[in-house]
C-alpha cells in the first residue's frame, strides 16, 4: 500500500468546510440592502430635481451598490444551499470571492460613470437648488454611516478596509491573510464609497451656496470617482488571487516548512497552498525523508495551523526516484 494512502479513519470526508452555515455578514447585508435601496431612490430623484451632480453621483453610487449588495446576498444564499453539492470539488467557498470580484467590477464601472458625468457638468454647468440638495445629502450620509457601522461591527475587520493592504512586503510577510470575507468586504466598500460621496457632496454644496464655488460640485464628483476606482482595484486584486489559486500567505507557508523540516533529514519537495473559502486553505505537499512516516504523522504536526482544512500529503524516501511513492 502506498504511504500516501489515507488511513481507514479518514477514508470518507466531506468538502463543506462550514459553508452550509449562515455567515455573520448575511443578515447585516440584507439590512443594508433595504437602507441603500430606499436612500438610492431619494438621492437620484433629488439630484435630478435640484440639479446637483454630486448628489446625483451619490445616488448613482447607491444604485450600483444596491445591485452589488444584492449579488452579495445571493452569493451567501447560493454558497450555503449548495455547500453539499459534490460538483464543487472543494466546496462553495469561492462563491464568496466571485461575488466580491463582481462587486469590484461594478465599483469600477460606476467610478467611470461618475467621472464622465462630472466632467460633463464642468463643461456645461447647471443650476443647483442648494438647500434641498444639502438636506438630501445629509440624509444620505446618515444612512450610509449607519450602513458602514452595520457591516463593520463585530466582523473582526475582515473586510480589510479596502486600502490595498493585500500586497506582499519585502520583509517576507504578506498582509493578505486569507481570512477576508470578500463578499462582505465588497459590500463594505460599496457603502463606504457611498459615505464618501455623501461627504463630498455636502462639502461641494456648502461651498457652492456660501462662496459661489459651483465648479466644486463636479470636481468633487471626479475626486470621489478616483477614490472609488482605487478601492475597486484593491478588491479586484485580492479576489482574483483567490479565483486564480494564488499561492497562500508567505507566513503560513513558512510555518508549514518550519514544522516539517525541523524533523531530522526531512524536507518538503513540493508545496501547494491555496484558498478555497474565507479563511480556508487546501494544502498538497510532498515530503522527502530518510525515515518516512505515515501521512497522518505529518498531518498531526500541521493540525495547529489555523485555516488549513484540507491536507493531502505524499511521502517519499530519500532513496526513491523523484515521482515514486514509498511502498
Amino acid at each position: 500500500m502506498a504511504m500516501n494512502a489515507p488511513s481507514t479513519s479518514n477514508v470518507k470526508h466531506d468538502h463543506v468546510f462550514g459553508q452550509d452555515q449562515k455567515r455573520p455578514g448575511e443578515l447585516r447585508t440584507l439590512i443594508v440592502i433595504v437602507l441603500t435601496a430606499a436612500t438610492m431612490v431619494l438621492e437620484i430623484t433629488a439630484g435630478l430635481i435640484f440639479g446637483s451632480m454630486a448628489l446625483l453621483a451619490d445616488g448613482l453610487h447607491m444604485a450600483s451598490h444596491a445591485v452589488a449588495l444584492a449579488i452579495a446576498m445571493f452569493a451567501y444564499i447560493y454558497a450555503r444551499r449548495h455547500a453539499h453539492d459534490q460538483r464543487f470539488s472543494f466546496g462553495t467557498g469561492k462563491v464568496n470571492s466571485l461575488a466580491g470580484f463582481t462587486g469590484a467590477l461594478l465599483l469600477a464601472g460606476f467610478a467611470l460613470i461618475m467621472a464622465w458625468e462630472s466632467v460633463a457638468r464642468l463643461i456645461s454647468p447647471v443650476e443647483i437648488a442648494f438647500n434641498q440638495a444639502i438636506a438630501v445629502a445629509v440624509i444620505g450620509l446618515i444612512v450610509n454611516g449607519l450602513s458602514v457601522f452595520i457591516l463593520d461591527v463585530g466582523d473582526g475587520h475582515d473586510h480589510g478596509h479596502g486600502h490595498g493592504h493585500d500586497h506582499e512586503h519585502g520583509h517576507g510577510h504578506d498582509h493578505d491573510h486569507g481570512h477576508h470575507d470578500h463578499n462582505l468586504r465588497s459590500a463594505y466598500l460599496h457603502v463606504l464609497a457611498d459615505a464618501l460621496t455623501s461627504v463630498l457632496a455636502i462639502v461641494a454644496l456648502l461651498a457652492g451656496k456660501y462662496w459661489g464655488w459651483h465648479w466644486l460640485d463636479p470636481v468633487m464628483g471626479v475626486v470621489g470617482a478616483l477614490l472609488v476606482a482605487r478601492w475597486s482595484v484593491g478588491l479586484l486584486r485580492s479576489t482574483s488571487r483567490v479565483l486564480l489559486d494564488h499561492q497562500g500567505p508567505v507566513s503560513l507557508r513558512d510555518a508549514i516548512h518550519g514544522k516539517l523540516e525541523e524533523l531530522p533529514d526531512t524536507e518538503i519537495a513540493d508545496l501547494h497552498l491555496w484558498q478555497i473559502g474565507p479563511g480556508i486553505y487546501s494544502l498538497v505537499l510532498s515530503v522527502v525523508s530518510s525515515d518516512p512516516q505515515p501521512p497522518d504523522f505529518y498531518k498531526r504536526r500541521l493540525s495547529h495551523l489555523s485555516g488549513v482544512a484540507h491536507i493531502t500529503i505524499e511521502v517519499q524516501g530519500q532513496d526513491v526516484p523523484c515521482g515514486e511513492s514509498v511502498r
